[in-house]
């Protein structure tokens, strides 16, 4: 077993190949994609040696066991998670060598939701419009992970970082999002607009990577009827006709028909990655720069 390759051992819940997205696309349809939680795996890179634009795996809840068919240097961090090779415990936020035909285990999460396996080289399968991204909205980019499906890898860029552990915050038991007013928030009452800034709000578990739902006060409109579909930002607050706001990540559509009552700021958006269902939110309105 000499070739640079990943086989799928355990696929786990959701699985997918992600690097840093397609953005400059969305006037054609296409979502930008990637990483939902982009510190992360510019991090996993960076321990392995790799640029941070390098296609990682991003897991969900349950981690995945992966089988490399050649001996690769691998890292994982995001969600704290148990990682075993070979049976045998090994270090989370640090790099790992795994020989050829050894078990890489990544285990379930302990805090958070979404852990990311970097493996040097990155893993290598076509991209599509400049990137690797799994896009489960548009379905660009390669399918999820099955059980059995084997993922190119690429030769290693260089050395991985010299280091024993990485310093990374556990996942928030409370997510702050820090929100500018949107382009739609006439269309809600002043009661609404402070209940947004006021109102204990928490993850909903219909959460996935294209939006953050959540659970609480229906914001009440100011305007009936509904909007024409206009352009969709990342960040973008849209409130849908039960009145809880939906935060757009990663893989959200690029056009939509109901109000934007607020921006997350980027910087604020891979925590949200990271939110188990039942987490409290806050949006907290800041002024635009």
């Amino acid at each position: 077993m000499t070739d640079r390759a990943l086989v799928v051992v355990r696929a786990g819940a959701l699985t997918t190949v992600q690097d840093r997205g397609r953005p400059g696309y969305a006037h054609l349809g296409v979502p930008r994609s990637g990483a939902l939680d982009a510190p992360a795996a510019a991090l996993v890179n960076r321990l392995v040696g790799n640029p941070p634009d390098a296609a990682v795996l991003e897991t969900t809840l349950n981690g995945c066991a992966v089988r490399p068919r050649s001996t690769v240097t691998v890292a994982v961090c995001g969600a704290p998670c148990p990682v075993a090779v070979g049976g045998r415990p090994a270090a989370w936020g640090a790099p790992v060598l795994v020989r050829a035909g050894e078990l890489l285990e990544v285990g379930a999460a302990t805090a958070g939701v979404r852990s990311y396996l970097a493996v040097g080289g990155g893993v290598a399968v076509e991209p599509v419009l400049g990137s690797r991204a799994t896009d489960l909205l548009s379905g660009l980019g390669p399918a999820p992970l099955a059980d059995g499906m084997v993922l190119p890898l690429g030769a290693p860029y260089g050395p991985p970082a010299r280091v024993d552990g990485t310093p990374q915050p556990r996942p928030p038991a409370e997510i702050v999002l820090r929100v500018i007013p949107g382009p739609r928030a006439d269309w809600f009452t002043a009661r609404a607009l402070r209940d947004l800034a006021t109102r204990a709000y928490r993850v909903s578990a219909a959460s996935n990577r294209i939006g953050l739902r959540t659970e609480g006060p229906a914001l009440e409109r100011a305007r009936p009827g509904e909007l024409p579909s206009e352009g969709m930002v990342l960040g973008a607050v849209q409130v849908p006709p039960d009145g809880r706001p939906v935060v757009f990540l990663a893989d959200h559509p690029t056009t939509g028909g109901y109000p934007v009552i607020a921006v997350v700021r980027a910087a604020d958006l891979p925590a949200a990655a990271q939110a188990l269902p039942g987490t409290p939110v806050r949006f907290v309105p800041v002024r635009r720069r």
